[in-house]
């Protein structure tokens, strides 16, 4: 059904915190108070049931015996908990859980106490979680600076002269995904990676459905003094900074339209574990995972907003190291605590990209993360003024389960990465021989300075999307080029009065309009469905609008010349509707609209609508 709802605004600041791991950025709902991210779980105790165990003689063997579980049984016991083997992940080693949740500096002093009983135990660690922290926002209109901007956007409408990334696969390892119309296209099959039926809040464990089914929480449910908070849809926010489907008419613009996202789902209900994003790491860039088919479009570049505080485990390095072997680069936000990312995994775990974000005038935003192990910084936002000075993206207007498509703002530096990841698959797009190594060299290379002097530490700059291409190539930036004079537009066709032709019930019978119309039309009954199809020239757009009459709401809908439909508008009660659509390839396309009865009168005097083509 059509759904009529007041747009909205959301922003998010998903970043890593180990104390649950977190996602990167900062979401917030019209005027509802949220939870300032990085200020309230660093004064929470940091809890976790699990812990990861490398054995020495144990790497390939997917259970554990009870003698080997002797130290790790001891140690428990000693805080009064029962422990018992869950499983073995993709890098070799085994996830050991407690019968109950332990302050994560008592089960790392466990982990200690089984590295000093058995000296089988190559390294042990506590598995923790990363979490959703968010920031306040307010609903506004939308306006993607970040992409063009001079002074803190990406430079990319002259890098898609030269790179749309096609060719290259992003894996987004976040929450999952929904099948927004603005996005779908553009994705490839993935994997959920979350094997707690809770958290994953989708009735199983890990399975091949990387759908986000939500992540809303109760007060105090992941932990106490916790607010409650609605459904993030942050995976989605992020896969559609990359590839939201672009020149279709139709919502926002994806950086590196022309590239595929695959979907790998490891944060769910107060957030996931390690050892699961571990997993995510290695099977997202080929590597096989126990349990877990083989994956059959390998990501070379894989985004990471996410996170949580303390040093980079060795699971953690492990999984990032793997991918690196298969040439896959890892990209990865810096944390929105205001503090050093040298205390936030995995921004500081060796051999990822790290990124910083900046807001819209090019400065350091007030929640990044800053210091020397950022490499590089991308526009994350910063909505302390504005609410439109986030980040726009692919969205879901539900608050707990699934609802409608929709698009939304958010803030941090899970926004930045997915520009990073984008721009870095622009490179791999015309460069594809490029290692991680001298992905990293040339895009730091290509930065430019920001505007404002980051004494912080913001990296090399920031991401110049055009710039990293030409460095790509190995050839030196091409300078963005002199505005030329606009000329004046050619006056408008005249609109021809046309009148409605029936049968036009489906897209088979549609009625064909010759160029700039006017039609008066009549949707008969409530059942009534009428077709126009129009020819669109080669790098042109026509602009379609429907008025119903004053106590009628009818919707508009567009598809292209395969029958599929790629844009809707839905205003309301005596409201225009109206579509843009876009043509950018070489030849003449051919695409319809679709005026369709949502409510109201019906008939040949209260059924009346007018609909024009220019």
């Amino acid at each position: 059904m059509t759904q009529h709802s007041p747009a909205f605004t959301r922003r998010v600041t998903r970043h890593f915190q180990l104390a649950p791991l977190t996602l990167a950025a900062s979401l917030s709902l019209g005027a509802q108070a949220m939870q300032r991210e990085g200020a309230s779980p660093t004064a929470l105790t940091e809890t976790t049931d699990r812990l990861v165990v490398k054995y020495r003689h144990r790497t390939s063997s997917d259970v554990v015996d009870a003698g080997t579980l002797q130290s790790a049984e001891r140690a428990a016991g000693r805080a009064g908990a029962l422990v018992r083997h869950l499983r073995r992940t993709g890098s070799g080693s085994h996830v050991l859980k407690l019968d109950r949740r332990l302050g994560v500096e008592r089960v790392r002093q466990l982990a200690a106490e089984i590295r000093a009983i058995d000296p089988q135990v190559e390294f042990a660690a506590p598995d923790r979680i990363a979490t959703i922290q968010l920031v306040p926002n307010d609903p506004s209109f939308s306006s993607q600076w970040h992409y063009h901007e001079p002074v803190g956007g990406l430079n990319l409408p002259l890098a898609w002269s030269k790179s749309t990334g096609a060719g290259v696969t992003v894996a987004v390892i976040d929450t999952g995904y929904r099948p927004h119309a603005d996005l779908a296209a553009n994705v490839v099959a993935g994997y959920d990676f979350i094997t707690s039926s809770v958290v994953g809040n989708d009735g199983n464990g890990r399975d091949s459905s990387a759908l986000d089914p939500g992540d809303n929480v109760r007060a105090g449910e992941c932990g106490a003094g916790l607010p409650a908070q609605t459904s993030s849809w942050h995976g989605t926010h992020v896969a559609g900074t990359i590839a939201a489907v672009t020149g279709n008419g139709v919502g926002v613009a994806g950086v590196a339209y022309g590239a595929k996202v695959q979907p790998v789902r490891v944060l769910g209900k107060c957030g996931g574990f390690m050892s699961d994003i571990a997993d995510a790491i290695i099977w997202a860039s080929g590597g096989a995972v126990p349990g877990a088919p083989v994956n059959a479009t390998p990501a070379r570049v894989i985004n990471l907003s996410l996170g949580g505080g303390g040093a980079c485990d060795a699971t953690t390095q492990a999984a990032i190291d793997s991918a690196r072997s298969r040439n896959t680069v890892v990209v990865v936000a810096a944390g929105n605590a205001n503090t050093d990312a040298s205390s936030t995994v995995p921004a500081n775990c060796a051999g990822v990209i790290t990124v910083a974000a900046v807001g819209r005038g090019g400065a350091r935003a007030f929640y990044s993360n800053y210091g020397s192990r950022v490499d590089v910084a991308a526009p994350g936002g910063d909505q302390s003024v504005s609410a439109s000075d986030g980040i726009r993206s692919t969205f879901n207007a539900g608050t707990s389960r699934p609802g409608s498509d929709s698009y939304g703002y958010y803030q941090g530096t899970s926004m930045a990465a997915p520009h990073v990841a984008g721009v870095v698959a622009l490179m791999l797009a015309r460069a594809p021989g490029l290692t991680p190594d001298g992905v990293e060299a040339r895009l730091k290379a290509s930065t430019r300075p920001l505007p404002v002097t980051c004494t912080a530490g913001c990296g090399t700059g920031i991401v110049d999307a055009s710039a990293a291409v030409d460095a790509a190539l190995g050839a030196a930036p091409s300078p963005a080029p002199a505005p030329a004079p606009v000329p004046a537009p050619p006056p408008p066709a005249p609109l021809q009065t046309v009148a409605e032709v029936e049968p036009n019930d489906s897209l088979a019978a549609a009625q064909v309009l010759g160029g700039p119309a006017s039609i008066n039309g009549t949707l008969v009954s409530a059942t009534d469905t009428d077709y126009f199809r129009i020819t669109i020239g080669a790098g042109k757009s026509v602009v379609v609008s429907m008025a119903p009459n004053a106590t009628s709401d009818y919707d508009l809908w567009a598809y292209n010349s395969a029958g599929t439909r790629v844009s809707s508008s839905t205003q309301g009660t005596g409201k225009v509707d109206t579509i843009t659509l876009s043509n950018t390839a070489t030849t003449s396309v051919v695409a319809s609209v679709r005026v369709v009865f949502f409510s109201g009168g019906s008939g040949a005097t209260a059924g009346k609508y007018t609909l024009t083509v220019k």
